[in-house]
């Protein structure tokens, strides 16, 4: 399963945390029964256009990886959840949605499938929120 959710906060205090950040990454993955295998990583960046700065956090886990990417002047973040193992992609859903206080958003939800044959398109699946 990939759980992509792109969404907007008016929170920018929760995007411009690293260790809110760092923290989210350390103890997530068991909340959705994953494993984690290495520290969480979490980075600011700050480029030449003010508006793309914010903070990237990234941890393996034994199944693949959950990474989160703030833009903290657009209120924005992507947040992706990879795994090769099934979880509970509605209560992830929901923890983000809480978690980083989102009022809009849009969730993609990628079956992937272990075979020989490409992942059929009507495993892919968009929802919107907005509060």
């Amino acid at each position: 399963m990939h759980l992509i959710i792109d969404g907007y906060t008016n929170n920018q205090k929760i995007l411009q945390d690293e260790d809110f950040l760092h923290n989210w990454l350390e103890n997530y993955p068991a909340k959705i029964g994953m494993n984690r295998i290495s520290p969480p990583y979490v980075l600011k960046y700050v480029g030449p256009e003010l508006e793309d700065w914010g903070i990237s956090g990234f941890v393996f886990i034994a199944e693949s990886h959950i990474s989160i990417h703030t833009f903290v002047e657009r209120n924005y973040v992507n947040i992706d959840v990879f795994s090769c193992k099934d979880f509970d992609a509605d209560k992830a859903i929901k923890d983000f949605l809480e978690g980083f206080q989102l009022t809009k958003s849009r969730v993609c939800r990628l079956n992937r499938e272990w075979s020989a044959e490409p992942a059929a398109t009507e495993n892919i699946n968009f929802a919107y929120h907005e509060k």
